[in-house]
């Protein structure tokens, strides 16, 4: 089981966003959603994927001359990958000194996860922190972490996992008992626009949701992104503090999530349309007024991870 294989995208150390603590966010790849304000479009793809960061391009087109598939080319001053031909040789990667282009996703096995999460091992246990499996979704690596969260169990890692809930129950059954902390996503409330917003409607993630709730073995944080004008609505808000008031008592603490901009640029990079340019980042006066409401159903509210 030690040489059983994933793809991640990044490892952050030190975060204190992603559960108690100080922690290790290990950026699984691949995701069944497809969220039109992504701030991690990178993470979508469960295989790797060349990006290509435009400001630091000098323009010797060193990459274009190496590429053995002839997947990059010049359109006045710009470079263009093809990516139909593009076989992430990472050649270009390799010819550029500027570090203009660059391959997220790499394949790494247990035992390489176990030795970075033991490098930070001090901090989590002055801090009462831990391992988190974030993405991208963790839940279609679940063999991989349900491997993981064990061995890190038995050394006493606190371990949490941050989910979109959109995956087969087995595979929640294969990691919840080597788990902590679930932290559990809720984009919208009504199947069809979580639908046109997700790319998925949410009968399994509620159902997921449900059924982790009535184990009752693993605490639970539910986040709500709140994205203006697609799901800030008073009419989702009261639907989604009446499902999770309906969940048991290890169910009921939430946090909002601001929408912000800050993975525009990654759109640029991997050549995608972004969705939300013209959304606006809310006020704290209206992330303030969705917590009233919501608390009026007694449940434990914070706006931030």
């Amino acid at each position: 089981m030690k040489n059983l294989k994933a793809i991640i995208f990044n490892i952050q150390r030190f975060s204190i966003h992603d559960g108690p603590g100080i922690r290790t966010l290990i950026f699984m790849k691949g995701c069944p959603l497809r969220c039109i304000w992504c701030s991690n479009p990178e993470s979508q793809s469960a295989a790797p994927e060349l990006i290509f960061y435009a400001e630091k391009c000098v323009q010797l087109n060193r990459c274009m001359r190496v590429c053995p598939p002839h997947a990059i080319s010049a359109e006045g001053s710009r470079l263009v990958l093809d990516r139909s031909l593009c076989n992430l040789c990472g050649e270009c990667v390799k010819a550029c000194y500027t570090g203009a282009w660059s391959i997220f996703g790499r394949e790494v096995d247990v035992n390489y996860i176990i030795q970075e999460v033991e490098k930070d091992a001090l901090f989590y246990k002055n801090s009462g922190g831990g391992v988190t499996f974030g993405g991208g979704e963790p839940m279609l690596w679940p063999s991989f972490i349900s491997v993981v969260s064990k061995q890190c169990r038995e050394k006493s890692i606190h371990v949490a996992i941050e989910t979109c809930g959109h995956a087969p129950w087995k595979s929640f059954e294969q990691i919840l008992d080597n788990v902590d902390l679930v932290i559990y996503d809720i984009k919208h409330i009504d199947p069809k626009i979580h639908e046109k917003l997700c790319g998925q409607p949410n009968g399994l993630i509620l159902d997921n949701l449900k059924r982790i709730s009535k184990r009752g073995n693993v605490e639970v944080i539910i986040r709500i992104p709140i994205i203006p004008g697609l799901n800030d609505s008073e009419d989702n808000i009261i639907g989604t503090a009446r499902f999770v008031a309906s969940l048991n008592s290890n169910t009921r603490r939430l946090e909002l999530l601001p929408y912000h901009k800050l993975g525009v640029k990654k759109y640029e990079r991997l050549v995608r349309e972004y969705a939300c340019e013209d959304v606006e980042v809310p006020s704290n006066d209206h992330m303030q007024g969705i917590k009233r409401i919501l608390e009026n159903y007694e449940l434990n509210v914070q706006i931030g991870g």
